[in-house]
């Protein structure tokens, strides 16, 4: 079934991958709009070879129009705006921003964890922090298997989830020039906190990681505290997971668990050195899983080491697998 596709926020760094990932999925798209600010109206975007002027986002442009399915990555104020807008007129919104992530009424979803609230949307479905997308398909298989007592988050993020701004503070840095979007230089160092500080001491993208695996998992009682941190790599985030599992473990089963959970990559053989790397999870879908091995300072302890690419994976794919879902169930 084709269907009437708009890409919100498509000259942003989430937008344009919405758009290419789309292509190279192969998703079945009668008609793509390309929506973004008044500034960026008019510009030519290219989708399948062929060019699409992006119209800006206002009432309207939405309409006349009959879009099934809307793609947002446009912040938090324009999904708290537009999103209804769209969801008024017909579509589902696949929103990537935190607007709606923690709203009771709106799924928030990870296809390899959850694809069954999708179901009862009413218009609008978060997508999860980038953070937490790759974390949560990593715990699932334990958590189905085993179950989870607690969940231990450090997180080494890359500049490109804080957008361009990111990305060039990086690029610039490393020319000896002042950032711009962070407070000090990433270049050659690591920034211990994400986004703001909150009265707990906490930031709030540690706490999205912590209510978000609740949400994700149906378990408000599941024990889970973060810490997340900005290094000076490109693309792709990694994590260091340390789980308490309910049950007892071999971890042979461990190894043969991820060899065939949906959505991962085992690369774990350290007598090769073969480990997950940003480097190489930059570009592709997958979750990398690796250092998995028992933490014997706990019962049931299980240490990972998890990397996915922070725009794909993290944003840009999972929106579209989501939609693939949508589109699957009509």
């Amino acid at each position: 079934m084709s269907c009437n596709v708009a890409v919100v926020g498509c000259t942003g760094m989430v937008g344009r991958k919405f758009i290419e990932v789309l292509e190279e999925r192969d998703f079945p798209i009668e008609k793509l709009y390309l929506f973004a600010s008044a500034k960026s109206s008019g510009k030519i975007l290219k989708f399948k070879d062929k060019d699409y002027t992006v119209e800006e986002l206002k009432e309207d442009n939405i309409k006349n129009k009959k879009i099934d399915i809307a793609l947002f990555s446009a912040g938090g104020s324009v999904s708290l705006k537009f999103a209804p807008v769209f969801s008024k007129y017909g579509a589902v919104v696949i929103d990537n921003s935190s607007a709606w992530r923690m709203d009771k009424e709106v799924p928030l979803v990870v296809p390899e964890v959850n694809p069954e609230d999708i179901k009862w949307n009413k218009g609008i479905i978060a997508n999860p922090n980038c953070s937490t997308i790759q974390a949560i398909v990593a715990i699932k298989p334990l958590y189905d298997k085993y179950g989870v007592e607690r969940i231990v988050y450090s997180t080494y993020q890359a500049v490109s989830g804080a957008g361009m701004g990111g990305y060039n503070d990086l690029l610039e840095g490393y020319k000896g020039n002042a950032p711009k979007k962070f407070p000090y230089p990433i270049a050659g160092n690591i920034l211990p906190h994400i986004d703001v500080f909150l009265e707990n001491g906490y930031t709030k993208e540690e706490m999205k990681m912590v209510n978000e695996t609740r949400k994700i998992l149906h378990d408000d009682t599941l024990r889970v505290t973060a810490t997340t941190a900005r290094v000076p790599v490109t693309y792709s985030h990694s994590e260091s997971i340390n789980v308490e599992l309910k049950k007892d473990f071999k971890i042979e089963d461990i190894f043969e668990l991820y060899k065939n959970a949906t959505g991962v990559v085992l690369k774990d053989d350290v007598d090769n050195l073969v480990y997950p790397m940003p480097i190489e999870a930059a570009g592709k879908d997958e979750v990398f899983v690796g250092r998995i091995r028992r933490d014997f300072s706990v019962e049931n302890g299980l240490n990972l080491w998890v990397v996915a690419d922070n725009i794909r994976k993290g944003a840009a794919t999972n929106a579209v697998q989501i939609a693939e879902c949508i589109v699957k169930d009509k």
